[in-house]
């Protein structure tokens, strides 16, 4: 029987160079979709997922998404003081979410760094990785729910997978795998963002992952590439050769909020989704003339 997943690792210490000068002065990951800030809906997702302990690894410059998730006195006196109830409400809710801890990741050293920053906070459990440029929804069960299912069935650890076309294969890495059943694959190899004609398959590993305490240890011994970088899909690689490792083809659609045209996508249609916008924005849309 595995251990039940309670702990979930947020790697959110990088630069966001990707949507400079908007980025300069505030942390990516408090860009807003609508009136939320992306690394809410992730967080969300985790609590909605079961998690109860949320790790956040940050660097310099993100003090904003600790003060986000803090409890903010003076707002909540001003916002009861004024009567502004529903407003309130949503304030202290987002302090109530679940228990968040920090840890800094002093340099930007890769994926694989910035997971082994929280080997102290995680322990000697298996936890959940979410990386926030990824925004999922659209699905009745959240994506992560849908790993965690897979992981204590099979008891090893899970990656969220998505089919993408071959010419977007290059900026994904790409499991190899056969499938045991439905959505699920176990995974004979993991590639990092392979040319098209050499990917294994269209299966392209997405920021959601529950992972076993085990990969620490080989996260720590893991060489840096040429960038200077340690890799997740190198440990991971590693990882597999000792134990089995599996896919899930989610259910649910994602948003790319890390590239420029998918986060102005998702600010689209989750507005046309709220119901105090939707009928006035659509409308305005329609209006455009394009």
């Amino acid at each position: 029987m595995s251990m039940r997943v309670r702990k979930g690792v947020f790697p959110a210490a990088g630069l966001g160079t990707r949507f400079l000068p908007a980025t300069k002065a505030q942390p990516k990951e408090m860009l807003p979709l609508v009136d939320k800030p992306t690394i809410q809906y992730v967080v969300e997702e985790a609590v909605a997922s079961g998690l109860q302990e949320i790790i956040i690894v940050t660097g310099r410059g993100k003090r904003a998404i600790e003060d986000h998730f803090d409890a903010a006195f003076e707002l909540e006196y001003y916002l009861n003081d004024r009567g502004k109830s529903e407003e309130l409400a949503q304030i202290k809710t987002i302090s109530e979410l679940a228990s968040v801890s920090y840890v800094r990741q002093k340099e930007p050293l890769g994926l694989g760094h910035a997971i082994l920053c929280a080997r102290t906070l995680v322990g000697e459990e298996p936890f959940g990785v979410f990386l926030g440029d990824d925004i999922i929804g659209g699905a009745a069960t959240p994506c992560m729910r849908q790993l965690l299912d897979v992981f204590e069935r099979h008891d090893g650890p899970v990656i969220a997978v998505e089919r993408v076309p071959r010419e977007r294969i290059h900026h994904y890495g790409v499991i190899a795998g056969r499938n045991i059943g439905g959505n699920v694959w176990q995974i004979d190899d993991l590639v990092e963002k392979p040319r098209a004609e050499d990917a294994p398959s269209d299966l392209a590993i997405i920021g959601r992952y529950v992972l076993t305490p085990d990969l620490f240890p080989i996260l720590a011994q893991t060489a840096a590439d040429k960038r200077g970088e340690i890799q997740l899909t190198d440990g991971l690689r590693t990882l597999r050769k000792r134990r089995p490792m599996y896919a899930v083809e989610f259910v649910g659609k994602r948003y790319d909020t890390g590239d420029k045209l998918g986060f102005l996508k998702a600010t689209v249609e989750f507005a046309l989704a709220r119901p105090d916008l939707s009928d006035a924005f659509r409308a305005y849309l329609k209006g455009l003339d394009l």
